[in-house]
């Protein structure tokens, strides 16, 4: 895609001076220039353009809060006073990959006064004799060389100048957005579960009092059914003892004939 065509779609209905993070990566630069990048973004603070075939940096325009730029992996030479007059205010500055041979190339950041971080990374440069010395030495004001400063102490993070967590400020916040909108729904699915435990406990309170209503119907069953037993006991004891009686006034009446 051609770096124009990149720039137009990266603005995504903003306006230029709306921009403050610009992202060219591996996009096609026409003659090895920049091209469609204006002074209108003004407020642009971060613009990477990785792997554009980028050659030369002249028609870089005016950035003043321009703080880090990333220009990996193209084939600059030099012509390093561009970013000098046109980006005062950049703190890091990342030219690994490209064509920058010898030290007097990179004389002209001299007059960055706030650059504090410089990469170069797999240029030719730093096969010299006492390479990481003669470019401190030559800019002063840097604090990390390839990633390090003078003493071999790492940099803590890729941005010194803390730009990578102001720019971050916005995506953290919509993160801590979105987490408290996590935490509302799990509440809410809490409460359903909840809720789902209270139902079973009262179906299961309910299941109880029904197995308790079935044996206690079947305990009345059982005691009508004994009820009934006693009730034909007795009604059969009485009618043994009719019958005992009956044959008592037999024997009576037999004994009397024969007296007779």
């Amino acid at each position: 895609m051609e770096m124009e065509k990149r720039i137009n779609l990266e603005l995504r209905n903003r306006k230029p001076a709306e921009v403050k993070e610009l992202v060219l990566d591996n996009c096609r630069s026409d003659d090895g220039k920049i091209l469609g990048l204006t002074a209108e973004f003004e407020n642009l603070e971060f613009l990477s353009m990785i792997n554009v075939n980028l050659i030369s940096l002249d028609k870089l325009p005016k950035l003043n809060k321009l703080r880090k730029l990333e220009l990996s992996d193209n084939r600059v030479s030099g012509g390093l006073e561009a970013l000098a007059e046109k980006t005062p205010s950049l703190t890091h500055l990342n030219l690994s990959g490209n064509k920058i041979k010898d030290l007097s190339t990179l004389e002209p950041l001299k007059k960055l006064a706030m650059l504090s971080s410089l990469d170069l990374f797999n240029c030719e440069v730093t096969m010299l004799l006492d390479y990481r010395e003669s470019v401190l030495e030559l800019l002063p004001q840097i604090t990390y060389l390839d990633g390090f400063d003078a003493d071999d102490q790492e940099a803590l993070d890729s941005d010194p100048s803390g730009l990578d967590d102001e720019l971050d400020e916005d995506g953290e916040e919509d993160g801590e957005s979105a987490g408290e909108d996590d935490d509302d729904e799990e509440g809410d699915v809490d409460v359903e579960e909840e809720d789902e435990e209270d139902d079973d406990d009262v179906e299961a309170d309910d299941d109880d009092e029904d197995e308790e209503d079935e044996e206690g119907a079947d305990s009345d069953e059982v005691d009508d059914e004994d009820d009934d037993d006693d009730d034909e006991d007795a009604s059969r004891g009485e009618k043994r003892k009719r019958e005992e009686g009956d044959d008592d006034d037999v024997d009576d009446d037999d004994d009397d004939d024969d007296d007779d």
